[in-house]
This record gives structure tokens, sequence and C-alpha cells, in this order.
């Protein structure tokens, strides 16, 4: 695989995701104010799927500017409701409230990944999993929620795939990988062509 290849992220799981499919990178956090690019693009009626992209492909851009010559890798995920954007929570109560608005429904987890050098998008791809939710009491709910760390919680939306969260579905269909943030078998396709 190639080497010198930037994760414009703080997230453990994509860069574990990355590792275990031997691709080492280095993390560099894009920084990037996600919620006001959300709200921009909310106000212009932008689908989840959009805004999923636009800050995929901002975040890796972003990083790529300042790492001259280097593959940056940029990525974002969203929940979509019915059109809906729900985004990572910022309290438990805030929290509570995005499982029981997913509560016994389907929703569609999107995952984008964008590939950048020199300031320029190379290749993007999204993906998308869909899942239905059990039906819930709000104890049972609250019970789930509190067997999540904090840093759990705040880094990957209100469920962990690999973890608890798998516990919450009637139905995955979808990669799992995708669903953790990173489709990784279209990354590794575009990678290997680059050699």
């Amino acid at each position: 695989m190639l080497n010198n290849i930037i994760l414009a992220s703080k997230s453990k799981v994509r860069k574990e995701i990355l590792e275990k499919n031997d691709i080492i990178c280095n993390v560099e956090p894009s920084n990037v104010d996600e919620e006001s690019v959300k709200e921009s693009l909310q106000k212009e009626r932008a689908s989840p799927e959009i805004i999923s992209k636009n800050l995929a492909e901002l975040k890796a851009n972003k990083v790529s500017l300042k790492k001259k010559d280097q593959i940056v890798i940029g990525a974002d995920s969203v929940i979509d409701l019915n059109g809906e954007l729900i985004s990572k929570p910022e309290s438990r109560d805030q929290a509570m409230l995005i499982l029981k608005k997913l509560n016994g429904k389907n929703h569609f987890l999107i995952s984008s990944v964008c590939i950048s050098k020199n300031g320029q998008m190379m290749w993007n791809y999204t993906d998308k999993a869909k899942l239905k939710m059990k039906n819930f009491s709000d104890e049972e709910l609250k019970e789930y929620l509190s067997k999540i760390s904090d840093e759990a919680l705040y880094a990957y939306n209100v469920y962990q795939i690999e973890g608890e969260g798998k516990k919450l579905f009637s139905q995955i269909d979808g990669d799992e990988n995708t669903i953790m943030g990173l489709p990784i078998k279209k990354i590794q396709e575009y990678l290997r062509g680059l050699k």
C-alpha cells in the first residue's frame, strides 16, 4: 500500500479500520466547523447524503492544502431519518432524544469518503446502510445509554455497531465498516489503482 497517507479525522475507529486493512496513516484533524457547514447546507435544502459528501471533501481538501503532495482521506457519517439529518449528540439528554426518534424505525447511516491531494479532490465515494431499530421502552433506552462511555457516545453517534449498539437493531442491511464510518473496500480499490 501507499505510504504517507493522512487521515483528516480524530476518529479512532476510522484509523483502526485503515490499519486493520494495511493502510498506515498519520492523523491530522481538519478542525472543520461541521455544525456551521451543516446549518448552511440545510438552509439550501441539501439532503443528508449531500451534506455528508460535502463535509468529507471539505475535511480532505483543508488538510491536503497544508500537506503538499500527500494523499489525504476525509470522511463523514450522518444518520438520515426520512430525509432529516441527525448529527452526533452533544449531551446525554440529546442522545436519549435521538434514540427515541429512531425507536422502532428504519433509517440510513450514510458514510462518505474523499481522497484529496494538494487541496483538490481526486476521488470520492458514498455508501449507505439501512438499519431498523427495535422497539424499546424509555427505561430500556436509558439502560442502554448507561453502558456507553461519554467518549464513545460523542464520537460515534448514539450507537457503536461493533459494540453494545448491535443489540439495538432487528435488521442491518449494509457493510459494517460503512456503519462504523469508512467504506474501506472502495478505498482499497482506489488506492491500489494509484500504485
